[in-house]
């Protein structure tokens, strides 16, 4: 999609802390981060939310090893982090293409929001 934010950075229009990076994912740093690590990884291919159909379930459990190796990456696995998928604007999704939040680096506090 041309002038979504997140198909913009994967397609590295748009700068940003890219942390990693392949033929089906990017993981970069938010620029507005809720813990010391807060990392999103999104599909390059534009999917709005959870609410499409996706095509490759493969492609989601892929995030989720993504995130996971983030989170290894930025020592924050050992202590904990969380991933989180936010749905629609009441659940919180404010650009609209699918992301998974990883935060680590501080305690997470439940319920969340």
């Amino acid at each position: 999609m041309t002038g979504c934010i997140f198909c913009r950075i994967a397609a590295r229009e748009i700068p940003a802390s890219i942390v990693y990076e392949d033929e089906r994912a990017v993981a970069f740093a938010d620029t507005n981060p809720k813990a010391p690590v807060h990392l999103l990884v999104i599909p390059r291919r534009h999917i709005t939310s959870l609410n499409d159909p996706v095509e490759d379930a493969d492609l989601l459990g892929h995030l989720l090893a993504v995130s996971a190796q983030v989170a290894r990456e930025n020592k924050v696995d050992g202590t904990g982090f969380r991933t989180v998928i936010n749905t629609n604007a009441d659940a919180g999704q404010s650009v609209f293409h699918l992301h998974v939040h990883v935060l680590g680096g501080r305690v997470l506090g439940w319920p969340p929001g």
